[in-house]
């Protein structure tokens, strides 16, 4: 008896060593530990008095670190605390269960459940629930440091799995139940014929933690046991739009995983389930090489895994090639050169890096793997692994990298990988980048560990560096430029036929006209090129330079962008030799002269501003506010006259504006950081010309006793979303005394007229051309009364037109008012005017009928129905703008933090609210970025509108790279779905159709 009792005291020791709460290892720190702390005790205390409550205490008090990183997640993750404050019973069960035990029988639970589910809300519900459990166990046993990164990817994949599985079982089922399909198919996914392939990261295992799933849904029409009256298409078309419902769709219980289907060949001319026959059909006629690189990771995951084996055999011809395939890598390499990685520019801006995209991210150690892979995986079948780590490990084995390229590789990975984990914890969200400002990202350190930013970040720095090096030397021995293996002489004395030949090949219209150029080049024609060094520098760039330009929108006029260039070039020695060491350089200078008009013209009226690119500072941080007050101020300092006042602000502006330009086209900064550098740009010159422009004016007119004056931005740089086109939005607010309305000076003005009269003189110094044109366009459309309003208001008269008159429209608009430059004190006056405007009590119905009425006009002015006209199409920006201006006005009264002049940070405030829902909320927040991200390449490429069809390929790789996707048609197939459920959001919210 004794030997029995003792033998289940062991059991039960052995069990509680392997729980989760006793294997906690570590514990991230806290921001506000005394906080933390103090919520997590409340909470405790308000569930005492249940089994639950009392089994978490003893088992905290027991694990004292289980006890530290609950308090951590209360702190650090929104998401976890409200996972953990749900469910008490959960979290006990989670924490005294051995995590690698408790997760598949829980899995294999809800399997068996959801297929035997009598309807869909059923297995909504159940897989949601699963979900909600997998997600806290793997979180925890992840940051407590229970798992590694490969095990904690592992299992966030096999919860995908599990669920596809049981929802593909389940689907069939009911076709059964509904006479489409025959009843011996439902006993097992094999002989279905419907094929689910997992790719990307949950094909090689490896899903973060937020993670949308990448498929491709395809269906063998031979092996399907449909009935003779089922069609093959329609029928599995259907079960596809059901099977991403049971997984996509936001219930109470919350969704199980995000559903893309863009990887699938030609997404935006196919259906969402294809046939295998055509599929095979499209990868052997028009398949790409990113295509290739994608299908690495393919894996049969749900459905008739035996088919889906099948599929990939038959496609393995296409994915690995018999002879070492540098072609590939070749084709690959070019578009690398237009990409982000610039060898020699080591700065790495923390903040707002992308642990994925940007420069050392993960996306750069997925390519170093894969590309070996496609060179040699077709000889070498030990190297068609799906896993990145464990590719780098055979690459290594085989000698194909080196052992310390191995080592680093794998330890960022690992690094970059627990970074996004930690990333999308904080809310679930499916973001890979960090916080732009310095104590967002002290906490996110502090999760991840760290005691604050500067140690995380010379960790980050460090792997980032590491990537870097290695990834550069990838390409180091890579084929020349097709340019170069092209015969492209110049003689001095005539044109070469063979060349002209070759231009035409490259795809130049008037290869006479270019050829003539580059001879004038070579003979020394412009100023800067009188040196045979110079010459001689540029001679040997000239194939690279032509291959590049002929990549652009509009070749011939690339070319007469560099011509214009170098006539204005002082000196070109140190450049050519520059770009000669550094031809990477080069392409960033190609990709702006042939692809945004606006950069190119900057560039050839200033080329000094090409310098910067010669910096290495150039990819680090954007300039701050004070950097650019510093020296805008150094500059204007020197001038001599208003004139030469006038040209240096422009210089600076025409300068900076280069610069945040060149870095949206190299893919350094996203949009949101590029609208604030060009709003923040913009307030810098704001500052400095009013200043200026009042100095003089009062040096002239004198001042009104009490004058105090306040400039309004309003819309885009209101906002801070400003392109490189936007206009300026202003109103001009003013107060004085009014028992002395007559200014001091020796041309007295009195009162409106004073005002009116600055405001007109600063209209002027901003949209003025002097010999560097303007320096920008000024709407003030925006006043109060609109065209028939005074340019100036006084603050009195705007609140009360604000409080009387104003339409819903008019307040829409303000909810983006924001004060740039005002006397002291007063900016806080109107500032506050604003939001009591804005704070008052308003009927949701009544704003919602207003919403719709100007959305209707909207769309009647400017049309709705293309979808590229991304601010008016129906689901497009305005759609998004306008929920959120809703949102505002009829919730600011109770919720005042909820005004913010952000569409962005609007969204994410009322999400946090509760005012918006998680499912409208997750549309909408991925529409405003990616309509952002692609207006500001838009907007830097084209003078007008844009046509897909006469756009050239440039162009539309680079908003394809823009929107993270492999190609235009996916994107353009992405942006027709996410436009209808951007529309279908907007109606939610506000109640009503337009």
């Amino acid at each position: 008896m004794n030997d029995a009792g003792n033998s289940m005291d062991n059991v039960r020791t052995a069990a509680a060593d392997r729980a989760l709460a006793t294997g906690i290892r570590r514990a991230p720190l806290a921001s506000a530990p005394a906080a933390a702390k103090r919520l997590v005790a409340e909470w405790l205390a308000g569930i005492g008095s249940t089994a639950e409550g009392r089994g978490l205490q003893e088992l905290f008090a027991a694990a004292p670190l289980a006890a530290q990183l609950v308090e951590a997640l209360a702190d650090n993750s929104p998401y976890l605390w409200d996972l953990i404050k749900a469910n008490p019973a959960r979290l006990l069960t989670v924490l005294q269960s051995d995590p690698d035990q408790r997760l598949p029988a829980r899995l294999a639970e809800t399997a068996r459940q959801v297929a035997a589910a009598a309807d869909m809300a059923t297995a909504m519900r159940l897989l949601r629930r699963m979900k909600s459990e997998a997600s806290l166990l793997i979180a925890l046993a992840d940051i407590g440091g229970v798992w590694s990164v490969r095990e904690t990817t592992r299992a966030l994949t096999e919860v995908a799995d599990t669920a596809l599985c049981a929802s593909v079982r389940f689907l069939l089922g009911q076709a059964v139940q509904q006479d489409k399909l025959a009843p011996s198919a439902a006993l097992t996914d094999a002989g279905s014929g419907y094929i689910v392939l997992a790719m990307g990261k949950m094909g090689a295992f490896e899903l973060n933690y937020s993670s949308d799933i990448d498929l491709i849904i395809l269906f063998d029409p031979a092996a399907a046991r449909l009935l003779p009256t089922t069609e093959p298409s329609t029928f599995f078309v259907r079960l596809t739009r059901s099977l991403v419902k049971l997984l996509q769709e936001r219930t109470a219980d919350g969704y199980v995983f995000r559903v893309d289907l863009r990887l699938r060949p030609d997404p935006a001319s196919t259906q969402i389930a294809m046939s295998t026959p055509a599929a095979l059909d499209y990868y052997e006629s028009s398949g790409q090489n990113w295509e290739r690189a994608a299908l690495i990771k393919a894996r049969p995951c749900a459905g008739d895994i035996a088919a889906g084996e099948t599929f990939l055999k038959n496609i393995t011809p296409f994915i690995w090639r018999k002879y070492l395939d540098y072609a590939a890598v070749a084709d690959v390499h070019a578009m690398k050169r237009q990409i982000h990685a610039y060898r020699g520019h080591d700065q790495i801006a923390v903040e707002g890096h992308n642990v994925k995209l940007g420069r050392g991210g993960i996306r750069e150690i997925e390519f170093f793997a894969q590309t070996q892979q496609l060179i040699a995986g077709g000889r070498h079948p030990e190297l068609r692994d799906r896993g990145t780590l464990t590719t780098l490990a055979q690459l290594a084995d085989g000698g194909w990298v080196g052992r310390d390229a191995r080592a680093d590789l794998t330890a960022a990975y690992c690094f970059l990988r627990t970074v996004e984990h930690r990333l999308q914890m904080v809310n679930d969200e499916q973001t890979h980048t960090l916080p732009s400002d310095s104590d967002a990202l002290a906490r996110l350190a502090r999760f991840l560990g760290y005691p604050d930013r500067e140690a995380f970040a010379a960790a980050f720095v460090g792997h980032l560096h590491h990537v870097q090096q290695h990834y550069a030397k990838l390409f180091e021995g890579a084929p020349a430029a097709a340019a170069q293996q092209r015969a492209l002489v110049f003689p001095s004395d005539r044109d070469d036929s063979e060349t002209l030949d070759n231009l035409v090949a490259l795809g130049f219209r008037k290869p006479l006209e270019i050829s003539a150029m580059v001879r004038n080049w070579l003979s020394g024609g412009p100023r800067s090129l009188k040196s045979t060094f110079v010459r001689e520098h540029l001679k040997e760039l000239v194939p690279i330079l032509l291959e590049q330009l002929a990549r652009s929108e509009n070749p011939d006029a690339a070319v007469v962008a560099f011509d214009r260039f170098l006539s204005g070039l002082q000196g070109g020695g140190r450049l050519f030799l520059l770009l000669r060491q550094n031809p990477d350089l080069l392409a960033i200078v190609a990709l702006t002269l042939g692809t945004a008009p606006r950069l190119a013209d900057i560039l050839a009226r200033y080329p000094q501003a090409m310098d910067a690119l010669l910096d290495p500072a150039f990819f680090g941080a954007l300039p701050d506010e004070d950097k650019l007050s510093t020296e805008l101020s150094r500059s204007l300092e020197q001038s001599l006259s208003n004139e030469d006042f006038l040209d240096r602000i422009r210089m600076f502006g025409q300068e900076h504006m280069f610069l945040i330009g060149a870095r949206i086209l190299s893919g350094t900064v996203s949009a949101q950081q590029a609208g604030e550098a060009f709003a923040r740009l913009a307030d810098v010159l704001i500052r400095a010309l009013s200043q200026t422009v009042k100095d003089k004016f009062e040096a002239s007119h004198g001042r009104i006793q009490g004058q105090r004056v306040a400039l309004v931005a309003m819309g885009k740089l209101g906002g801070r979303e400003m392109t490189a086109t936007s206009d300026l939005d202003l109103i001009i607010i003013y107060d004085f005394d009014p028992d002395h309305p007559e200014s001091d000076g020796a041309r007295p003005l009195y009162g409106a007229q004073y005002f009116a009269r600055l405001t007109q003189r600063f209209i002027s110094a901003l949209t003025t051309q002097t010999n560097y044109g303007a320096l920008y366009q000024v709407d003030m459309r925006l006043r109060p009364s609109g065209r028939a309003g005074p340019l100036a208001t006084s603050l009195q008269a705007f609140a009360d037109y604000q409080e009387n008159e104003a339409w819903t429209w008019e307040h829409m608009a303000l909810t983006r008012a924001r004060v740039v430059a005002a006397s002291p004190g007063f900016g806080e006056r109107v500032t506050e005017t604003i939001r009591d405007v804005l704070g008052r009590p308003r009927d949701a119905e009544s704003v919602a009928a207003d919403v719709i009425e100007m959305r209707a006009a909207i769309a009647a002015e400017k049309g709705d129905k293309d979808r590229w006209e991304l601010k008016y199409a129906a689901g497009g920006l305005v759609d998004v703008e306008f929920a959120a201006q809703y949102l505002q006005l009829v919730h600011a009264e109770k919720y005042p933090d909820i005004l913010d002049t952000s569409t962005a940070r609007v969204l994410e405030k009322t999400t946090r609210l509760g005012l918006l829902s998680p499912e409208d909320s997750e549309v909408l927040r991925h529409a405003a970025q990616l309509y952002h991200d692609l207006t500001q390449i838009l907007r830097l490429c084209l003078p007008g509108p844009f046509d897909p069809k006469a756009a050239g390929a440039g162009l539309l790789g680079l908003l394809a790279r823009a929107a993270g996707l492999p190609d235009f048609a996916t994107l353009d197939a992405h942006l027709a779905d996410l436009q209808r459920r951007v529309r279908a959001s907007f109606i939610r919210i506000l109640g009503r159709a337009v």
